[in-house]
């Protein structure tokens, strides 16, 4: 499984690359709040503006390593807009 988790600003972004990616299924949360070591608190507050969407892709290891490539191009080009990937086994489906 791969979680994607961006700033709300750049989704059209994020998932022209993923798409890019043959990516076609996929779990998108939008409007979630957090802070990350490189990014400013998003909290959809006057004080913290913005926030963050989330997206679950569950897929097989090559394609997860196709869409971490994808996201590590994507943040090439953001500069600093944030957008990171994380991949996490999935034990079993149902």
């Amino acid at each position: 499984m791969v979680i994607i988790s961006y700033n709300e600003a750049i989704d059209a972004e994020v998932m022209e690359a993923i798409t890019s990616c043959s990516v076609t299924n996929y779990t998108k949360i939008p409007g979630v709040f957090g802070r990350g070591t490189t990014s400013e608190i998003h909290l959809g507050t006057d004080v913290w503006p913005g926030r963050n969407n989330i997206l679950f892709v569950a897929c097989t290891e090559n394609q997860a390593k196709n869409i971490l490539n994808c996201i590590k191009e994507l943040r090439k080009t953001l500069g600093k807009e944030g957008v990171k990937a994380f991949v996490m086994p999935i034990e079993d489906i149902s």
